[in-house]
Parts: C-alpha cells; structure tokens; sequence
C-alpha cells in the first residue's frame, strides 16, 4: 500500500507521517477521503456556518452518502462495516475544520445508532438503524435532563405501561441534533421504586409522536452549528415494541455508548488541536516582525513544540483506546483518560495557537477564535473533567 502511495506521487515523507500510527490499507483509505472532504468541502463552509449559526445540513448529506454516519455498523445494515479507529479517524479528520459537524457525527453514530446496534431487536435495527446507517436519518441520544447532567442516574423522565403502548412524561435538555433527528433514543425511568440508576429502560421515540416536542436551539459560544435543544414528553405513546434492549436495565446500555461517545469525542479533540496547530504554524511562517518571521523566534518555536508534542501524546493515547474497543478488551477507564486528556490538551493547544497569532487570532476570518471557542466544550460534553476525574480514581482504587 506504501509503495503504492509513492507511485501516486505522495513523497516518502507524507507517506510516514500519514502512517507513522500503522494504520491498514483500509483505515489509511477513510483517512484520506475524509481529510478530502474536509479539506475541499468542509473548510469551505465552516466559518459562515458559525457566523450565522446554521446547521451544516448539505455536509452532513455528504457525510451520508460517504458513509460517514455509519463506519461501525455491519454492511447488512446499511453501514460501511469498518472498526472504531477508522471512525475515529474520519472524526479527526472533519474536526480539523468543524468541531460541530464532528460532534453531529459523534452524536448520531456513538450515541444514536450504538444502543441499535448493541441492543436493538431485527425488526428495530431493520426500520431505524439501517437508515441511519446509510445516512438518510438521523439519531439523537435522549439522556440528559435539566436537574440531571453529570448524575444521569437522577432521571426524572418516566415511562409507565398502558396495555400494548408505553406512556412517556418528563424533559430532556441540551440534545444534539434535535431538530433534525428523525429517531430518538430515549432514557426514562420505568421501575419508579428503584433508587438511583436502576430501574432506567430505553425507548425508541421517532420525530412527531403526538405529545413529543422538541425545543428552540439553545444559543451556544460553542459548536453553534451543533443544534442542542431541550425535549418535552407529555402523555407521549409508543408501541410496547419500542422499549429497546431488557427492561430497567437501560443504564448499563447508554453507559456503554457513553464510552464510545468519550472515544469519539476525544477524536473530535485531538483533530480540533491538529488544525490549530496547522493554522498557528502558518501563521507564524508568514508573520514577520523586527525583520524576521515569529516562528524564528525561541518563545514562538517552543509553543509550536509543545503543541505538537501534546497533540502525539493525545492521538496515540487514542488510537490505543480505539483499537482496545476493536479487539474486544475492557476499554472503560482508558476511554474516560483518554476523553480527560485529549479535551484539556486540546483547549491548551487552542490557547497557545490564539496567542500566536496575537491580535488577529481574535479574528473570526482566521478561524482559531471559534475552535478556541468550540474547545471548551469538550471538557463538560461527554462527562465533565470533574466527573472523569471521578470516574478514573474509582478504577484505579478497584485495581490497587
């Protein structure tokens, strides 16, 4: 395949910088196509799309027909069958440009198509989850509630069995891709006697149920492309056959999607810490004061250092989680590390780009004022780093 790839024309030294990871024929070829994309398409729309605050709904479309929205999930239902690093590397690949349409993506596929995939029946997976694979609908993972974020065990959502329908009321907040999701996955607590997480099912709510409404898009500084809107449940019916995976046992799924949601999430910020470090590097080749370009300068060489420095770390702590999650290893703490540093390295790197680049770094045209913006959010999204932090200590504690 490298010889192959120098034959094209790409030089000796892409070739080892694109698989210095040892990536496979397969995983090098969805690298390439989404670094295309994101580079030709992507980049070309991103900072309008933030200005105005509009939902790049074309690129995800594109994303679709690539097969973008369902790398993971089997071909026999409507996805491209390819492991979790090759998703994670179409994720990195479309976050050097746009946090928010990587956070679609990790939203619809981590989050909306995941518990389908995990716990779905035949017929589920048949009517909801080969759409979404194939690209021509979109998920949204219902779990977060006003008065419960961090602690989604305090759920207050319920559900209750009314012949052959279940009868859903409560509210959901800060849910992506509400406005052009086309099914829902929904949290509700089912055994009202149950304390804490237990007692918490599933269900699958498609977009116009009588009683389902989906809010206005919450105003955001970060991912304002990125549609998170509140959800409200008033005598909601769906079919008996809607629960998805066993009864009461819905919290065990969605922390399972969590992990691979603080995966992809982590991609989205190792990408997002790429493209500052790309755009940073130019910069300073081209800004010159006091006779020379800055990216002379020690103080200026040393933060470009040290980004790249904390951006290898990040990916290769990556892509081990990844291909653990490939091979079937136990992947929860390394998800929650990894999530922890790539999220905290990547709003360190986004402000040591912005301070290259000075004053004009404040400058929207210049594009790292907005992912220093959009960096921050993903250090609360997917579990804060109050609530990782947790979450390690607990593991390390069980293993020593």
């Amino acid at each position: 395949m490298l010889l192959q790839r120098m034959e094209r024309g790409t030089d000796k030294e892409e070739v080892f910088l694109m698989n210095k990871y040892m990536l496979t024929e397969d995983q090098l070829s969805v690298q390439e196509l989404a670094k295309k994309f994101a580079d030709e398409v992507v980049a070309a729309t991103v900072t309008d799309l933030d200005r105005k605050h509009e939902f790049p709904l074309e690129e995800v479309k594109q994303c679709g027909e690539m097969g973008f929205l369902g790398i993971c999930v089997p071909e026999e239902y409507g996805g491209a069958g390819m492991d979790h690093l090759s998703d994670v590397l179409v994720m990195e690949q479309i976050a050097r440009h746009s946090a928010s349409l990587a956070s679609i993506i990790d939203a619809h596929a981590s989050l909306g198509s995941t518990p389908l995939l995990l716990a779905g029946t035949e017929e589920q997976k048949q009517k909801y989850l080969v759409p979404a694979a194939s690209g021509q609908a979109l998920c949204a993972f219902a779990l977060t509630e006003p008065q419960s974020g961090s602690d989604a065990g305090q759920i207050r959502t319920k559900a209750v069995l009314d012949g052959d329908e279940w009868v859903l009321n409560g509210s959901k907040a800060f849910i992506t891709n509400s406005t052009y999701a086309s099914t829902f996955l929904v949290a509700a607590k089912t055994d009202l006697e149950a304390k804490g997480s237990r007692g918490i099912s599933i269900f699958i709510v498609p977009a116009g149920t009588p009683g389902f409404e989906v809010g206005k898009p919450e105003e955001k500084m970060s991912n304002r492309s990125s549609y998170s809107c509140p959800l409200t449940f008033t005598d909601v019916r769906i079919p008996k056959e809607n629960l998805l995976g066993e009864l009461n046992r819905g919290f065990p799924l969605f922390m399972k999607c969590i992990d691979d949601g603080r995966v992809a999430i982590s991609a989205v910020a190792v990408g997002m810490a790429q493209g500052v470090l790309e755009r940073a590097a130019k910069y300073s080749k081209e800004r010159v004061t006091f006779g020379k370009p800055i990216c002379e300068n020690q103080a200026i060489a040393f933060k470009l250092a040290e980004m790249a420095t904390q951006i290898d770390v990040a990916r290769a702590m990556l892509y081990n989680t990844a291909r653990m999650s490939d091979n079937g290893v136990p992947f929860s703490k390394e998800a929650t590390m990894t999530k922890l540093f790539c999220s905290e390295m990547c709003v360190r790197v986004c402000d040591m780009g912005l301070q290259i680049m000075g004053g004009y770094g404040l400058c929207d045209d210049y594009q790292v004022e907005r992912m220093y913006r959009d960096a921050k959010l993903l250090t609360i999204g997917e579990g804060t780093s109050e609530i990782c932090r947790m979450v390690i200590g607990r593991h390390v504690l069980k293993e020593y």
